[in-house]
């Protein structure tokens, strides 16, 4: 099990309600993400979705690329890349650029997608989505780490083809791979540096599948990787049931539009309804509550399935501004030092 010191992450959607001032909601997203570095994360991740209404969304690599001049320390994760669309010569060079304008603190995350919408749109289909995802790791790692490439996947030919410049971490930047199903778990141990837990399934289901994840390295000659990530949705108040209060709207808001795009259907058998009423939602998937609450829920994770880095989303669409940096500041002054010192 690693060992390697708790990290802090924080995750924006950067989705927000159709009738929501989208050049505000601009400025308070970057607002956000400097103040989680102000209090001590260590880093922030972008997620990716097309096509999201009911929201409007803000593109990952954009993002990205503004906040590797708007911070100074923090890893920036696109978290994740749904690499089944694209082209790996494509995001090869965008990664490595954005790698280049952080000083090397990009983190590539990357998983399969399952939106019809989104597949349909870039010309692929999700019933290729495994192969595709796997041709196109190959394609990256080799075009971050040679200087010439020639190869012919289904969806693309690379005739001697360079990413220049290289990204600045060598050999690559880290690769996660995110993963919900026990085939998906199995091909982060084989393709990636880690598996980057999903936020949706139940915790209890994840100590089932970190046994999966933990066979799958020993059958591909693997070490447990020193950074396990997980993703959560996280929301912190002075006491419980303020915090359920709070946050429970919009995160409800949220789980029942992923029920209508399909993303219940990506999880265990048993648990593919995210539309439950919030109380049964929340139960033992999100970490909500008081300083003291989540503290204890962190330092859980850490001990029963060996998460090392914890990704917190903690801002959902529509959601006011003000509890946003209301819920960084007591995770940053209160919940973070008590989860290392417990950890020490």
């Amino acid at each position: 099990m690693t060992t390697k010191k708790m990290q802090f992450g924080l995750a924006i959607r950067g989705q927000y309600a159709a009738d929501q001032d989208i050049e505000k909601c601009f400025e308070e997203l970057v607002t956000e993400c400097k103040a989680a570095e102000d209090h001590g994360f260590d880093s922030i991740t972008k997620t990716s979705h097309y096509s999201t209404a009911p929201f409007q969304a803000f593109q990952q690599l954009p993002i990205l690329a503004r906040l590797s001049a708007e911070t100074t320390r923090v890893r920036l994760n696109a978290g994740i890349i749904l690499l089944s669309l694209h082209k790996p010569l494509d995001i090869a060079e965008q990664l490595a650029t954005i790698d280049i304008m952080s000083g090397g603190r990009l983190i590539c995350g990357a998983a399969l997608g399952y939106r019809e919408v989104e597949f349909a749109a870039f010309g692929s289909k999700v019933k290729s989505r495994g192969k595709l995802l796997e041709e196109n790791l190959v394609a990256l790692k080799r075009l971050w780490t040679e200087d010439s490439v020639s190869m012919e996947g289904s969806h693309f030919e690379l005739k001697e083809a360079s990413c220049c410049p290289k990204p600045l971490q060598r050999p690559h930047p880290p690769i996660w791979i995110g993963a919900n199903a026990d085939p998906a778990i199995r091909r982060a141990a084989r393709l990636g540096d880690c598996w980057y837990i999903n936020p949706h399934n139940k915790i209890s289901d994840i100590e089932k599948q970190i046994e999966v994840y933990k066979r799958a390295l020993e059958e591909f000659d693997k070490p447990f990787p020193d950074e396990l990530p997980m993703r959560r949705e996280v929301f912190v108040a002075e006491t419980r049931e303020d915090a359920l209060r709070l946050a429970g709207p919009y995160i409800k808001k949220k789980y029942d539009a992923y029920q209508n795009w399909g993303q219940g259907d990506q999880l265990p058998e048993g648990d593919q309804n995210l539309a439950l009423a919030f109380n049964e939602l929340a139960g033992d998937r999100f970490i909500i509550g008081s300083p003291d609450d989540v503290t204890e829920q962190i330092v859980n994770l850490n001990k029963t399935i060996g998460t090392n880095h914890l990704i917190m989303s903690v801002q959902w669409a529509d959601m006011p501004h003000s509890l946003t940096m209301d819920t960084l500041a007591i995770l940053g002054e209160k919940v973070l030092p008590q989860v290392q010192q417990a950890l020490d």
